[in-house]
């Protein structure tokens, strides 16, 4: 099922919870909604399920105005952080639940509700638990449980609200490797929130950034990662180097450096950012007449495959973080306190916008 949401704007007292957010979710992929706290993603993901009306616009579902429909019409799982679990019944009565609850015309019987639950519980391979109760399970069982329950009626969208939110790091890795596999067999229309860059990426098809209830950019996860639209984007994917200055005519000079601003040549003398990941900067021993940025090495980590370096800039003393393979930290013997070079491999220049 394809969803689509058009112009949809809610508020909270003074607060603009979505400003005419607009979007599509393809039939079959795993859609997250990502971004900081209080940017507008439960928000429109509770507005997708009816659980919450909007100001103005429309929800429509493979095409359908559902905008009036009630919840329990929309036919959507929905689960949330904290499970929701009933604790007074057993896993097998948790799952069977909302089968039991339907209309009596469309009600399965015994049999076939047992033969649909221990179903869903061997698809989230949890069968061995029907007869245990909640609180007997761990968190990463008991989110697999909710999600069951979720399937159990057969949505026609499932809707997750930061649905490892709750877990540990360890759990949280495993659970969303779960998850993928599990969409790639069932192929349900998804939509989760998070506000775990490293989740989204690892997870989704398609990433929806949201930023103060708007849409700042809607991609694959290499699209978003490789060419942020913003630099907000840039910056909430990940840790980044901002290296502030002048562009004119497709140069940014940082400090007396200079660097190429590509995209940028009929730039005149405008204020800039240029923004490097970690990963992207080279570094290397001073030498004589050398470009790049002169820099002090305060600290080294290098622990596993990539040691982490925190560097401090002679001109201006700002800190730079750069991360490079620890063979080649090895391979340099760099010392604390010594001074090198940075250069960048990759920039992305950003114009400020005139105030």
């Amino acid at each position: 099922m394809s969803i689509e949401v058009k112009n949809i704007n809610k508020r909270f007292g003074n607060f603009v919870a979505l400003d005419d957010v607009s979007l599509s979710f393809p039939a079959g992929e795993l859609t997250a909604l990502l971004g900081p706290s209080g940017c507008g993603k439960t928000t429109l993901l509770r507005i997708i399920a009816g659980l919450e009306n909007p100001d103005g616009g429309q929800v429509y579902l493979d095409g359908e105005d559902a905008s009036g429909h009630h919840v329990r019409e929309r036919q959507v799982g929905f689960v949330f952080q904290h499970y929701a679990l009933f604790k007074h019944m057993t896993v097998f009565e948790n799952i069977a639940f909302g089968l039991r609850v339907k209309p009596r015309d469309v009600r399965p019987s015994e049999s076939e509700i047992k033969k649909k639950v221990m179903q869903l519980l061997e698809l989230v391979q949890l069968d061995w638990l029907a007869n245990r109760y909640p609180p007997q399970l761990s968190g990463g069982q008991r989110q697999r449980i909710a999600l069951a329950r979720a399937l159990a009626v057969e949505p026609r969208v499932l809707l997750l609200d930061e649905p490892f939110g709750a877990l540990d790091a360890k759990v949280r890795k495993e659970l969303r490797r779960w998850l993928r596999r599990l969409h790639d067999e069932l192929h349900v229309t998804s939509i989760f929130v998070t506000h775990d860059q490293e989740e989204a990426l690892e997870v989704a098809d398609q990433i929806v950034l949201m930023n103060k209830g708007t849409v700042e950019q809607i991609g694959s996860p290499a699209e978003v990662y490789n060419h942020p639209a913003s630099p907000f984007v840039y910056g909430f994917l990940g840790n980044v180097n901002l290296f502030h200055g002048r562009v004119h005519e497709g140069v940014l000079d940082a400090g007396g450096v200079r660097f190429a601003a590509h995209g940028h040549a009929d730039a005149q003398d405008a204020q800039g950012v240029g923004y490097v990941r970690p990963h992207d900067l080279e570094i290397d021993r001073e030498a004589p007449g050398e470009q790049g940025i002169a820099v002090q090495l305060r600290r080294a980590h290098a622990i596993g495959p990539l040691a982490q370096l925190e560097l401090a800039r002679f001109d201006n003393g700002q800190l730079i973080e750069a991360v490079i393979a620890n063979e080649r930290y090895q391979q340099l013997q760099l010392k604390e306190g010594e001074t090198l070079t940075v250069r960048p491999k990759r920039l992305h220049v950003f114009i400020d916008e005139p105030v």
